[in-house]
Protein backbone atom coordinates (compact mmCIF):
# COMPACT_ATOMS: atom_id res chain seq x y z
CA UNK A 1 0.00 0.00 0.00
CA UNK A 2 3.09 2.32 0.47
CA UNK A 3 3.34 4.92 -2.37
CA UNK A 4 6.81 6.75 -3.82
CA UNK A 5 6.61 10.40 -3.21
CA UNK A 6 5.16 11.60 -6.80
CA UNK A 7 2.97 14.77 -7.58
CA UNK A 8 -0.23 16.07 -6.35
CA UNK A 9 -2.46 13.33 -7.73
CA UNK A 10 -5.04 14.11 -10.90
CA UNK A 11 -8.43 14.87 -9.21
CA UNK A 12 -11.08 15.05 -10.92
CA UNK A 13 -12.75 18.63 -11.11
CA UNK A 14 -14.50 19.80 -7.78
CA UNK A 15 -12.43 17.48 -5.94
CA UNK A 16 -10.49 18.49 -2.84
CA UNK A 17 -7.08 16.50 -2.01
CA UNK A 18 -6.63 16.61 2.07
CA UNK A 19 -3.19 15.82 2.90
CA UNK A 20 -2.80 14.42 6.66
CA UNK A 21 0.77 15.57 7.59
CA UNK A 22 2.01 12.82 10.36
CA UNK A 23 0.77 9.68 11.83
CA UNK A 24 -0.03 11.27 15.47
CA UNK A 25 -2.65 10.50 17.51
CA UNK A 26 -4.95 12.77 16.52
CA UNK A 27 -4.41 11.43 12.93
CA UNK A 28 -5.10 8.15 14.15
CA UNK A 29 -8.48 8.83 14.88
CA UNK A 30 -9.11 10.50 11.60
CA UNK A 31 -7.73 7.84 9.68
CA UNK A 32 -10.30 5.20 11.81
CA UNK A 33 -13.13 7.70 11.18
CA UNK A 34 -12.12 8.20 7.32
CA UNK A 35 -11.84 4.29 7.27
CA UNK A 36 -15.31 4.37 8.67
CA UNK A 37 -17.11 7.57 6.54
CA UNK A 38 -15.03 8.69 3.51
CA UNK A 39 -15.61 12.34 2.83
CA UNK A 40 -17.50 12.39 -0.17
CA UNK A 41 -15.41 14.50 -3.11
CA UNK A 42 -12.05 14.31 -1.51
CA UNK A 43 -8.80 12.72 -2.22
CA UNK A 44 -6.79 11.95 0.96
CA UNK A 45 -2.59 11.81 1.48
CA UNK A 46 -0.94 10.50 4.23
CA UNK A 47 2.75 11.60 4.08
CA UNK A 48 4.33 10.14 7.18
CA UNK A 49 7.76 8.22 7.55
CA UNK A 50 7.36 5.37 9.33
CA UNK A 51 5.07 2.12 8.42
CA UNK A 52 4.40 1.73 12.41
CA UNK A 53 3.29 3.82 15.20
CA UNK A 54 4.31 3.05 18.88
CA UNK A 55 2.07 4.28 21.66
CA UNK A 56 4.51 6.95 23.80
CA UNK A 57 2.94 5.93 26.94
CA UNK A 58 3.66 2.17 26.67
CA UNK A 59 7.20 2.77 26.09
CA UNK A 60 8.48 2.78 29.79
CA UNK A 61 6.81 -0.90 30.02
CA UNK A 62 8.84 -1.93 26.60
CA UNK A 63 11.97 -0.88 28.70
CA UNK A 64 11.31 -3.15 31.43
CA UNK A 65 10.34 -6.53 29.46
CA UNK A 66 6.53 -5.97 30.33
CA UNK A 67 5.63 -5.19 26.73
CA UNK A 68 7.01 -6.99 23.55
CA UNK A 69 7.46 -4.29 20.49
CA UNK A 70 4.23 -5.68 18.80
CA UNK A 71 2.21 -4.54 21.89
CA UNK A 72 2.52 -1.23 21.50
CA UNK A 73 2.83 -0.87 18.09
CA UNK A 74 0.28 0.30 15.22
CA UNK A 75 0.68 -0.91 11.85
CA UNK A 76 -0.57 1.95 9.53
CA UNK A 77 -1.29 -0.05 6.62
CA UNK A 78 -4.26 -1.29 7.64
CA UNK A 79 -5.44 1.99 8.89
CA UNK A 80 -4.35 3.10 5.37
CA UNK A 81 -6.41 0.40 3.21
CA UNK A 82 -9.59 0.42 5.18
CA UNK A 83 -9.93 4.25 4.20
CA UNK A 84 -8.83 3.99 0.79
CA UNK A 85 -6.08 6.49 1.57
CA UNK A 86 -3.09 7.25 -0.40
CA UNK A 87 0.55 7.03 1.27
CA UNK A 88 3.54 8.56 0.94
CA UNK A 89 6.58 7.19 3.28
CA UNK A 90 8.81 10.24 2.83
CA UNK A 91 9.51 12.98 5.17
CA UNK A 92 8.73 16.79 4.82
CA UNK A 93 11.41 19.51 3.88
CA UNK A 94 9.87 22.42 3.36
CA UNK A 95 6.10 23.99 3.19
CA UNK A 96 4.93 26.85 1.44
CA UNK A 97 1.84 27.88 2.86
CA UNK A 98 1.21 30.22 0.42
CA UNK A 99 1.51 28.34 -2.28
CA UNK A 100 -0.20 24.96 -0.39
CA UNK A 101 2.41 22.57 -1.86
CA UNK A 102 4.80 20.79 0.72
CA UNK A 103 8.47 19.70 -0.37
CA UNK A 104 9.94 16.26 0.12
CA UNK A 105 13.23 14.47 1.03
CA UNK A 106 12.79 12.98 -2.40
CA UNK A 107 12.69 16.13 -3.93
CA UNK A 108 9.26 15.94 -5.12
CA UNK A 109 6.20 18.19 -4.09
CA UNK A 110 3.00 17.43 -2.76
CA UNK A 111 -0.45 19.97 -3.46
CA UNK A 112 -3.06 20.20 -1.37
CA UNK A 113 -6.12 21.68 -0.78
CA UNK A 114 -6.42 21.24 2.91
CA UNK A 115 -3.48 20.09 5.03
CA UNK A 116 -4.06 18.35 8.78
CA UNK A 117 -0.58 18.58 10.66
CA UNK A 118 -0.16 16.17 13.30
CA UNK A 119 3.17 14.97 12.87
CA UNK A 120 4.75 12.70 16.13
CA UNK A 121 7.02 14.32 18.54
CA UNK A 122 10.55 14.43 17.37
CA UNK A 123 14.26 15.50 18.17
CA UNK A 124 16.17 17.67 16.21
CA UNK A 125 19.64 15.63 16.39
CA UNK A 126 21.10 18.84 14.63
CA UNK A 127 20.08 21.97 17.13
CA UNK A 128 20.29 19.36 20.10
CA UNK A 129 24.25 18.41 18.68
CA UNK A 130 24.36 22.46 18.71
CA UNK A 131 23.03 22.45 22.41
CA UNK A 132 25.16 18.95 23.35
CA UNK A 133 28.35 18.31 21.69
CA UNK A 134 28.65 15.37 21.52
CA UNK A 135 24.96 14.20 21.84
CA UNK A 136 24.95 12.71 18.12
CA UNK A 137 27.96 10.37 18.45
CA UNK A 138 27.49 9.54 21.98
CA UNK A 139 23.94 9.27 23.30
CA UNK A 140 20.82 7.34 22.80
CA UNK A 141 17.71 9.42 21.52
CA UNK A 142 14.56 8.49 22.64
CA UNK A 143 13.12 9.45 19.45
CA UNK A 144 12.14 8.00 16.88
CA UNK A 145 10.51 5.75 19.29
CA UNK A 146 11.17 2.86 16.43
CA UNK A 147 14.82 3.15 16.55
CA UNK A 148 14.95 3.38 20.46
CA UNK A 149 13.11 -0.07 20.58
CA UNK A 150 15.73 -1.26 18.13
CA UNK A 151 18.39 -0.30 20.05
CA UNK A 152 17.45 -0.34 23.81
CA UNK A 153 17.47 -4.35 23.60
CA UNK A 154 21.60 -3.71 23.50
CA UNK A 155 21.80 -1.60 26.35
CA UNK A 156 20.30 -4.52 28.51
CA UNK A 157 22.46 -6.73 27.28
CA UNK A 158 25.61 -4.76 28.23
CA UNK A 159 23.44 -4.47 31.89
CA UNK A 160 23.34 -8.06 32.41
CA UNK A 161 27.41 -8.48 31.80
CA UNK A 162 28.16 -5.53 33.83
CA UNK A 163 26.78 -3.08 35.82
CA UNK A 164 26.44 0.13 33.92
CA UNK A 165 25.99 3.85 34.54
CA UNK A 166 23.03 5.51 33.19
CA UNK A 167 22.02 9.25 33.10
CA UNK A 168 18.33 9.88 31.68
CA UNK A 169 18.80 13.79 30.34
CA UNK A 170 15.14 15.17 30.50
CA UNK A 171 12.89 16.68 33.37
CA UNK A 172 9.24 15.34 31.85
CA UNK A 173 7.27 12.48 32.49
CA UNK A 174 8.51 10.75 30.23
CA UNK A 175 12.03 11.00 31.68
CA UNK A 176 11.01 9.91 34.84
CA UNK A 177 9.05 7.02 33.88
CA UNK A 178 12.55 5.67 31.42
CA UNK A 179 14.27 6.44 34.88
CA UNK A 180 12.10 4.31 37.15
CA UNK A 181 12.07 1.96 33.90
CA UNK A 182 16.24 1.74 34.07
CA UNK A 183 16.10 0.83 37.59
CA UNK A 184 13.75 -1.89 37.30
CA UNK A 185 15.69 -3.63 34.15
CA UNK A 186 18.87 -3.21 35.30
CA UNK A 187 18.79 -3.21 39.18
CA UNK A 188 22.61 -3.11 39.26
CA UNK A 189 23.26 0.24 37.23
CA UNK A 190 23.85 3.36 38.88
CA UNK A 191 20.52 5.59 37.54
CA UNK A 192 20.91 9.47 37.54
CA UNK A 193 17.95 11.74 36.62
CA UNK A 194 19.01 15.38 34.43
CA UNK A 195 16.33 17.65 34.74
CA UNK A 196 18.11 20.55 34.13
CA UNK A 197 16.79 23.76 36.40
CA UNK A 198 13.72 22.19 37.48
CA UNK A 199 12.46 19.69 39.33
CA UNK A 200 11.01 16.19 37.75
CA UNK A 201 7.76 16.66 35.95
CA UNK A 202 7.82 20.76 36.28
CA UNK A 203 4.29 20.49 34.64
CA UNK A 204 2.41 18.11 37.00
CA UNK A 205 1.00 19.58 40.50
CA UNK A 206 3.14 19.20 43.87
CA UNK A 207 1.45 17.07 45.15
CA UNK A 208 2.41 14.40 42.18
CA UNK A 209 6.06 15.93 41.90
CA UNK A 210 6.66 15.05 45.85
CA UNK A 211 5.43 11.25 45.16
CA UNK A 212 7.58 11.32 42.21
CA UNK A 213 10.61 12.92 44.34
CA UNK A 214 10.17 10.63 46.98
CA UNK A 215 9.57 7.91 44.81
CA UNK A 216 13.04 8.35 42.80
CA UNK A 217 14.98 8.44 46.18
CA UNK A 218 13.49 5.23 47.21
CA UNK A 219 14.78 3.79 44.24
CA UNK A 220 17.83 4.81 44.96
CA UNK A 221 17.37 7.33 41.35
CA UNK A 222 19.96 10.82 42.18
CA UNK A 223 18.19 13.50 40.99
CA UNK A 224 20.80 16.25 39.55
CA UNK A 225 19.07 19.82 38.91
CA UNK A 226 21.70 20.57 36.38
CA UNK A 227 22.30 20.21 32.77
CA UNK A 228 24.13 18.72 30.18
CA UNK A 229 26.51 20.88 28.02
CA UNK A 230 28.36 18.23 26.34
CA UNK A 231 28.67 14.30 25.98
CA UNK A 232 32.33 12.79 25.65
CA UNK A 233 32.74 8.91 25.73
CA UNK A 234 32.60 7.87 29.31
CA UNK A 235 30.88 10.99 31.03
CA UNK A 236 28.40 13.65 30.78
CA UNK A 237 29.85 17.09 30.94
CA UNK A 238 27.52 19.22 33.80
CA UNK A 239 26.60 23.28 33.54
CA UNK A 240 28.09 23.53 36.99
CA UNK A 241 31.30 22.19 35.52
CA UNK A 242 31.41 19.00 36.72
CA UNK A 243 31.84 15.67 34.84
CA UNK A 244 29.40 13.09 35.54
CA UNK A 245 30.40 9.17 34.68
CA UNK A 246 28.24 7.58 32.12
CA UNK A 247 27.82 4.55 30.30
CA UNK A 248 24.79 5.64 28.64
CA UNK A 249 23.54 9.08 28.17
CA UNK A 250 19.67 8.39 27.37
CA UNK A 251 18.20 11.91 25.78
CA UNK A 252 14.70 12.03 26.69
CA UNK A 253 14.45 15.90 26.36
CA UNK A 254 11.43 17.85 25.17
CA UNK A 255 10.75 17.59 21.62
CA UNK A 256 10.97 21.51 19.00
CA UNK A 257 9.42 22.12 16.59
CA UNK A 258 10.21 20.86 13.11
CA UNK A 259 12.55 23.07 11.52
CA UNK A 260 10.90 23.96 8.33
CA UNK A 261 7.96 25.34 9.94
CA UNK A 262 10.34 28.52 10.46
CA UNK A 263 10.22 29.28 6.93
CA UNK A 264 6.79 28.29 6.04
CA UNK A 265 4.95 31.30 6.03
CA UNK A 266 2.50 30.66 9.29
CA UNK A 267 2.13 32.07 12.26
CA UNK A 268 4.16 30.85 15.06
CA UNK A 269 3.46 30.28 18.97
CA UNK A 270 5.82 30.87 21.45
CA UNK A 271 7.28 27.64 20.96
CA UNK A 272 7.75 27.61 17.39
CA UNK A 273 4.57 25.02 16.61
CA UNK A 274 1.76 26.21 14.63
CA UNK A 275 -0.51 28.94 16.04
CA UNK A 276 -3.70 27.86 15.79
CA UNK A 277 -7.26 28.78 16.88
CA UNK A 278 -9.86 27.45 19.15
CA UNK A 279 -10.97 25.39 16.00
CA UNK A 280 -7.42 24.22 15.84
CA UNK A 281 -7.32 26.23 12.68
CA UNK A 282 -4.07 27.98 11.67
CA UNK A 283 -4.58 31.81 12.75
CA UNK A 284 -2.90 32.70 9.55
CA UNK A 285 -4.22 29.97 6.88
CA UNK A 286 -7.58 28.87 6.84
CA UNK A 287 -6.86 25.49 4.51
CA UNK A 288 -4.13 24.46 7.43
CA UNK A 289 -5.42 22.61 10.77
CA UNK A 290 -3.11 21.10 13.43
CA UNK A 291 -2.96 19.46 16.35
CA UNK A 292 -0.61 18.37 19.14
CA UNK A 293 -0.62 14.60 21.32
CA UNK A 294 -0.49 16.53 24.86
CA UNK A 295 -4.07 18.10 24.84
CA UNK A 296 -6.68 15.95 25.94
CA UNK A 297 -9.28 15.40 23.28
CA UNK A 298 -7.71 17.11 20.31
CA UNK A 299 -8.58 13.73 18.31
CA UNK A 300 -12.46 14.02 18.09
CA UNK A 301 -12.31 17.73 17.47
CA UNK A 302 -9.95 18.00 14.37
CA UNK A 303 -11.49 14.83 13.03
CA UNK A 304 -15.14 16.92 13.41
CA UNK A 305 -13.68 20.24 11.70
CA UNK A 306 -11.78 18.75 9.20
CA UNK A 307 -15.02 17.24 8.01
CA UNK A 308 -16.79 20.49 8.35
CA UNK A 309 -14.06 22.96 6.87
CA UNK A 310 -14.35 20.56 3.65
CA UNK A 311 -17.77 20.34 3.54
CA UNK A 312 -18.25 24.17 4.19
CA UNK A 313 -20.41 23.86 8.07
CA UNK A 314 -19.70 24.79 10.73
CA UNK A 315 -16.36 24.32 13.08
CA UNK A 316 -16.65 22.72 16.66
CA UNK A 317 -14.45 24.73 19.01
CA UNK A 318 -11.73 22.12 20.69
CA UNK A 319 -12.09 22.97 24.87
CA UNK A 320 -9.28 21.64 26.99
CA UNK A 321 -11.01 19.29 30.07
CA UNK A 322 -10.95 21.22 33.64
CA UNK A 323 -9.28 18.58 35.27
CA UNK A 324 -6.79 16.10 33.70
CA UNK A 325 -5.81 12.76 34.60
CA UNK A 326 -1.72 12.35 34.63
CA UNK A 327 -0.68 8.67 35.11
CA UNK A 328 3.15 8.16 35.87
CA UNK A 329 4.57 4.70 35.27
CA UNK A 330 7.33 3.74 38.33
CA UNK A 331 8.60 0.90 36.65
CA UNK A 332 7.38 -1.99 38.30
CA UNK A 333 3.95 -2.08 38.33
CA UNK A 334 3.42 0.86 40.45
CA UNK A 335 2.32 4.23 39.31
CA UNK A 336 1.36 7.78 40.81
CA UNK A 337 -1.20 9.64 39.35
CA UNK A 338 -3.65 12.89 39.81
CA UNK A 339 -6.71 14.20 39.14
CA UNK A 340 -7.19 17.59 40.03
CA UNK A 341 -5.94 18.28 43.46
CA UNK A 342 -6.24 14.74 44.34
CA UNK A 343 -2.77 12.50 43.84
CA UNK A 344 -2.73 8.71 44.50
CA UNK A 345 -0.07 5.66 43.86
CA UNK A 346 0.20 2.25 44.27
CA UNK A 347 -0.52 -1.21 42.53
CA UNK A 348 -3.89 -0.09 41.47
CA UNK A 349 -2.57 3.22 39.86
CA UNK A 350 -0.73 1.38 37.47
CA UNK A 351 -3.67 -1.65 36.63
CA UNK A 352 -5.54 1.68 35.70
CA UNK A 353 -2.74 3.08 33.30
CA UNK A 354 -2.47 -0.12 31.92
CA UNK A 355 -6.30 -0.84 30.57
CA UNK A 356 -6.35 2.94 29.14
CA UNK A 357 -2.79 2.17 27.60
CA UNK A 358 -4.14 -1.03 26.11
CA UNK A 359 -7.38 -0.11 25.28
CA UNK A 360 -6.32 3.13 23.05
CA UNK A 361 -4.33 0.65 21.38
CA UNK A 362 -6.76 -2.05 20.52
CA UNK A 363 -8.46 0.85 18.81
CA UNK A 364 -6.27 0.86 15.90
CA UNK A 365 -5.10 -2.66 15.43
CA UNK A 366 -7.38 -6.21 14.21
CA UNK A 367 -9.25 -8.11 16.39
CA UNK A 368 -6.85 -10.89 15.65
CA UNK A 369 -4.20 -8.80 16.50
CA UNK A 370 -5.54 -7.68 19.61
CA UNK A 371 -6.37 -11.23 21.33
CA UNK A 372 -2.73 -12.17 19.92
CA UNK A 373 -1.10 -9.26 21.85
CA UNK A 374 -3.37 -9.42 24.83
CA UNK A 375 -2.89 -13.19 25.73
CA UNK A 376 0.97 -13.03 24.60
CA UNK A 377 1.82 -10.31 27.18
CA UNK A 378 3.42 -10.57 30.52
CA UNK A 379 1.23 -10.00 33.40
Amino acid sequence: MTVAANPTPNTAHGTQHIVLLGAGHAHLQVLTQLAAQPLAGTVVTLVAPHSDQMVTGMVAGFMVGRYAPDDLTIALQLLVQRGGIRWITKNVTSLDAAMQTLQLDDGSSLRYDWLSVNTSPSQDRTRIEMAIPGAMEHALFVRPLETFAALWPRVVEMGDTRPLRVTVIGAGTGGVEMAFAVRQRLPQAAVTLLCGDTLPAAHCTERLQRRLMDLLKQRNITVLQDRAIAIKSGFVQLGCGADLACDVPLLATGTLPPQWLADSGLALDEQGFIAVNTFQRSTSHNQIFAADDISTGTGPALVHNLAAAVAGESLKTHRLPATALHLVACGDRYAVGSWGRYSFQGRWVWWLKDRMDRRFLAQYQSSGQIEANLTSSPR
